[in-house]
């Protein structure tokens, strides 16, 4: 038995005793707990500070896994044949309440649930066998850790062990797609509205099913500076997160992506947001962002960042 083949079947003995784990995913790194365990997910909660109004997503190893929790039409199996493992959440009728329990669910008769691609976070899936609750391993409302140290100093200290899987390729949580009548985008993600549209045509905006969605508190993702977008220069005493190639240099300046490339904006978003929040800015300012493709995903994250909506 090698070590990842060690540290996989630890974390899957401390989640069956009801004990938490830091965990790799493609998305962010998870504080991850026993879905179907109340006491597990109530140490989530209070570990993050979340309110329990706000669901979380149940990680399975794969769609069969998926099938034993929540109930599949045509449209959700094809979208998880296409996207998955990877960054996609459904959200689905419950089938088997007990499976994910209803703290969890945040007392919903809905389901989020989805198959991370992370080699890491499918092993610790497969070994444990069960629907795992994994939110984003920051105090809640703080933006979410794509490097285990990042997670480690937000909750380190409310779980066994901390399993570091590199940073993550993604670097922003997944794609949130409804299916209980019209299919609504709760969430944007890495897996865009036009990919997903592709495979089950238009979809409605999120209405009434938003509660149903994991991040949809209005402050969220949000660094101890307030966040102020749009903006072409940073003011005095501003941090700046600029894109694309420009002449804006200094201590406090971070680039997403000098080439103006979208996935590696994502994938530095949080990582840069916290380092810039280090520099102990007056605020933070940050570079308009192309709304197309993966942009919608950044810019809904730095609207919430900066508390605008709900």
């Amino acid at each position: 038995m090698g070590r990842d083949e060690d540290r996989a079947n630890e974390a899957a003995a401390a989640l069956r005793a009801g004990r938490l784990v830091i965990l790799p995913t493609e998305t962010v790194y998870g504080l991850a707990g026993d879905a179907a365990d109340p006491r597990a997910v109530a140490a989530i909660y209070e570990a993050k500070g979340r309110p329990s109004f706000n669901p979380l997503i149940a990680h399975v190893a794969d769609l069969e896994a998926a099938e034993r929790i929540a109930r599949f039409d045509d449209r959700a199996r094809r979208l998880a044949r296409r996207f998955w493992p990877g960054p996609l959440t459904l959200v689905l009728p419950i089938a088997k309440a007990d499976a994910v329990c209803d703290l969890a669910r945040a007392g919903l008769d809905t389901v989020a649930v989805r198959a991370p691609a992370h080699p890491v976070a499918h092993a610790v899936l497969k070994a444990f066998g069960g629907a795992v609750a994994a939110p984003s391993a920051n105090r809640s409302g703080r933006p979410s850790p794509t490097t285990c140290a990042d997670a480690v100093e937000e909750t380190g200290g409310s779980a066994a062990l901390a399993l570091d899987g590199g940073p993550c390729g993604v670097g922003l949580e997944s794609t949130v797609v409804a299916l209980l009548d019209a299919p609504r985008l709760l969430r944007p993600g890495a897996v865009t509205r036009a990919e997903i549209e592709a495979e089950i045509g238009p979809l409605a905006e999120a209405d009434d099913d938003a509660k149903r969605s994991p991040g949809r508190l209005a402050r969220h993702y949000s660094p101890n500076a307030p966040v102020r977008l749009n903006a072409r220069a940073p003011a005095e005493g501003e941090a700046f997160l600029a894109f694309g190639p420009g002449e804006v240099s200094g201590p406090a300046v971070f680039n997403l992506s000098p080439a103006g490339d979208l996935a590696e904006a994502a994938a530095n978003l949080f990582a840069f947001l916290r380092a810039a929040d280090r520099t102990a800015p007056r605020a933070i300012a940050v570079a308009p962002i192309p709304q197309d493709g993966l942009g919608e995903a950044i810019n809904d994250r730095l609207v919430r960042a900066a508390g605008f909506v709900g």
